[in-house]
């Protein structure tokens, strides 16, 4: 049963720029009659920080009341403040101070994803999955999903592009492995074998954004050129034909993932000479790509 006291109202700050939708007064909730919303953008919990917040609630009492809505059990299901409910609970509270506020589904949604968006900072993929949620289960477009947290429609569906990486990376970027940065530079990948080729070379390397995106630039260029090349050279005539082009290929793909440039072998044939081709963008390049080749002492004798 709830009881009534005389906190008052008070979630201008939850909102900050946001309606505040109408509230009756706080009232004082058993913590186990509360349960969290299963739409929760965040899905992972700092336990070194709930604990702090739980020492400071022990010594201090919840200050700020959580905002919860009745649901069809008659529990109370969180609309926001899930972490200082979970803190609470370490703190060993049987009572916590709630507003308890009489809105739908899509309402409840949008208020736990601004709360988390303003004062918890996902990570990219809990703000993706987030958006996706309001999109697919609440018939928002992108648009009014932009307009509930101050972003523009293009933020909006650059998030949710995240959500189209191999599963393999979207769980990087979620572990804070990769950035938004590196994300999005291995988004622009031709191939999608070479999508997690490339993340996990991003973090075995330690690699930049700006390394990325030179390497996914390398990458697309060595595609685009065995796409060309296959489309412009005869069909093979037999079996070993086709398997000395495939290993061919195969050749030019790893040696381009591991120097970070586009790299090609010009197989001529009728007794002309055989080439291979690496191609650079400056002058740095070329020393870095000199030095990759022949040793970092290549430029110790002056030429």
């Amino acid at each position: 049963m709830a009881k009534k006291n005389s906190l008052g109202r008070g979630l201008d700050s939850l909102f900050l720029e946001n309606d505040e939708p109408d509230t009756g007064s706080v009232s004082m909730l058993r913590v186990s009659d509360i349960e969290p919303n299963p739409l929760q953008p965040r899905k992972t919990f700092d336990n070194e920080a709930l604990g702090q917040l739980a020492d400071s609630i022990s010594r201090h009492g919840l200050l700020q009341p959580i905002a919860v809505r009745t649901n069809e059990c008659g529990f109370y299901r969180i609309i926001a403040g899930e972490r200082r409910w979970r803190a609470a609970k370490m703190a060993g509270l049987i009572e916590i101070p709630a507003i308890i506020y009489d809105m739908d589904d899509k309402k409840a949604a949008e208020l736990a994803l601004i709360e988390n968006l303003q004062r918890e900072d996902l990570n990219p993929i809990e703000e993706a999955l987030a958006f996706r949620a309001l999109i697919d289960d609440y018939d928002m477009t992108q648009e009014e999903c932009a307009g509930q947290i101050g972003k523009s429609r293009s933020a909006v569906a650059n998030s949710l592009r995240l959500l189209d990486l191999p599963d393999a990376v979207v769980t990087m970027v979620a572990d804070g492995d990769l950035s938004a940065g590196h994300a999005r530079a291995i988004l622009s990948l031709i191939k999608e074998e070479d999508k997690l080729a490339l993340a996990q070379r991003v973090v075995e390397k330690s690699l930049s954004v700006r390394d990325t995106e030179a390497a996914a630039k390398a990458l697309n260029a060595a595609a685009k050129a065995e796409a060309e090349a296959q489309s412009a050279a005869p069909a093979p005539d037999d079996h070993a034909a086709r398997m000395a082009q495939s290993y061919l290929r195969a050749l030019e793909q790893r040696v381009t993932e591991n120097l970070g440039r586009k790299f090609r072998i010009l197989d001529a044939q009728d007794g002309k000479q055989k080439k291979i081709e690496i191609t650079y963008e400056n002058s740095d390049d070329l020393e870095a790509l000199l030095k990759l080749l022949c040793g970092d002492t290549f430029f110790e004798n002056n030429i």
